[in-house]
């Protein structure tokens, strides 16, 4: 890291501690300043990252369990509506597709306006669409009522880009990976209720008690405080301050001595971020000024630092949704009773039976192997390496189900790749929001899981068809090709960030590259 740094043109400037630290060094005028991430460190990792990690946390449960639900909700009102095949799948299809336009569009919000307001727009239209989900009087009131929760979980990105931006550089793996656990206990929890409440209720109940994670953390948002980072790279110095001495105030620990200062005023260019001295532009011109920064923020993912990042994110997010979904899919026609090729994920007519629920409930546990195998070898490792190898991993499980195994094996195989699936999944959701400057974080992170949920939308259209097509083989197959991309995917990424400070500009983050691949 460099050693000199400006500080940051204020009226509220930041205060001098009275406590000494390694951490503080000097500026160019013999002050002495410390940057956030020498914050984050000398406050440690206690119980304001721990109440960080129950909203965040909160947020990713919530955000499983409503994909989850799908496996289940489908089914039921195919059986009670009479709906075609097709229009059961469109159900899960527009939710995918409001993800898509959620995790780009709460990414540009929550960069331009701060974490804490695209909790808010999350939360309310999360909660709200998914609670009057359950009083929706027809099908076609559904479809819009579950595409309008889908745009809520696309701001998925923006709970870990915010947890994030709160964790030590000597942590975040290790806890990211625990946050990412979240999902995973979503998943199990959702299966769990499902098995409960559909034999005795109905889709409607289920759906209603599906929402409530949301519901509480639109009641819990008022207390959730806005990431420092977020408010150091826009220049509000003396609010970022105030939050990190209540980090160390409840970890009981003290900041280093000397003024806080920031890598970047602005995160962006100088006309791109509005500072505190912009308020008397007009609603219109601000309207404007507003949209720019947003368009900017998406362009500047395209720039000549970021593009081939980007564009190897946006492949190695497709092809782990599509193993990821692909697996389960596997999973459920593999592993059924029948063994019948052309057996659905899911069947209408077997939606009382305890042996649907207990399969998706075994399935979701296979997960929990995979979080715990990612928080061993992420920081460990690194996360390129860690990624590469449970690849590697998961196409070595599946590779022996090209051909016929017997239904223990196939089983214990396809439990392996889910393992890995959701391990590589994990991983990709740490890297992701760390390469990117805070500027553009959740944008990057955010475009990044849209493309993502592309791959979710596609896998089922062209797995399906050749699984219902009795062609096995060639599905494995294809997702081995899926595989072998991913890695070279990240084989291809420039730099490592395993121990890297986040950055909060371009041009900080070029000088804390500390592992250049090419």
């Amino acid at each position: 890291m460099p050693v000199n740094y400006q500080p940051v043109v204020d009226d509220e400037t930041s205060i001098p501690k009275s406590s000494s630290s390694s951490s503080s060094r000097m500026d160019d005028e013999d002050q002495l300043v410390y940057t956030l991430d020498d914050a984050l460190d000398s406050a440690g990792f206690g119980k304001f990252q721990f109440l960080v990690l129950a909203y965040a946390g909160l947020g990713w449960f919530a955000e499983a369990m409503e994909i989850m639900i799908l496996s289940f909700v489908g089914p039921a009102v195919k059986s009670q509506w009479n709906l075609s095949s097709t229009q059961e799948s469109l159900l899960s299809t527009v939710v995918f597709a409001g993800m898509l336009v959620g995790a780009y569009s709460w990414g540009l919000f929550s960069d331009h306006c701060g974490r804490r307001k695209g909790f808010l727009g999350i939360t309310i239209i999360t909660s709200a669409a998914g609670f009057l989900s359950t009083f929706s009087p027809n099908y076609v009131s559904l479809l819009i009522l579950r595409c309008l929760v889908g745009v809520g979980l696309g701001g998925g990105p923006v709970f870990s880009s915010w947890f994030l931006e709160f964790v030590p550089a000597s942590h975040r793996g290790t806890w990211m990976v625990v946050f990412s656990a979240f999902w995973t206990f979503g998943t199990i929890f959702e299966a769990a209720l499902a098995w409960i409440v559909l034999p005795k209720l109905n889709w409607r109940w289920l759906l209603a008690f599906s929402s409530l994670p949301s519901i509480a953390q639109l009641f819990f948002y008022w207390i959730v405080p806005e990431s420092p980072r977020y408010l150091s790279m826009k220049g509000r110095i003396t609010e970022a301050h105030n939050i990190l001495e209540k980090i160390a105030q409840l970890n009981q620990s003290k900041l280093p001595s000397g003024l806080l200062v920031s890598d970047s005023t602005i995160g962006l260019d100088e006309e791109s971020a509005p500072s505190k001295y912009t308020p008397l532009l007009s609603s219109t011109r601000k309207l404007v000024s507003d949209f720019k920064s947003g368009f900017s923020s998406f362009v500047m993912l395209f720039s000549s630092k970021l593009i081939r990042t980007t564009l190897l994110l946006w492949l190695l997010f497709f092809g782990n949704a599509f193993l990821y979904y692909g697996i389960i899919l596997l999973t459920s026609e593999l592993s059924s009773e029948e063994g019948k090729c052309a057996s659905t994920v899911l069947r209408s007519e077997n939606l009382q039976d305890d042996s649907l629920y207990i399969n998706v409930f075994i399935t979701s546990l296979a997960e929990l192997p995979g979080i715990l195998l990612s928080a061993i070898i992420v920081d460990r490792f690194g996360r390129k390496l860690s990624m590469a190898f449970m690849f590697v991993l998961a196409c070595i499980f599946l590779l022996p189900l090209i051909f016929h195994q017997h239904a223990t094996l196939t089983t214990a195989l396809l439990f392996g790749a889910r393992m890995c699936a959701i391990g590589t999944f994990t991983v990709a959701s740490i890297y992701a929001p760390e390469v990117y400057p805070t500027a553009i974080r959740a944008t990057g992170a955010g475009v990044a899981s849209a493309v993502g949920r592309i791959g979710g939308m596609v896998c089922p259209l062209v797995a399906v068809g050749l699984v219902t097509g009795c062609h096995l083989k060639e599905a494995i197959i294809l997702f081995e090709v899926v595989i072998v991309v991913s890695v070279v995917c990240v084989l291809l990424f420039q730099f490592e960030t395993s121990g890297r400070e986040l950055s909060d500009s371009l041009a900080a983050s070029d000088r804390k590259q500390v592992v250049v691949v090419g």
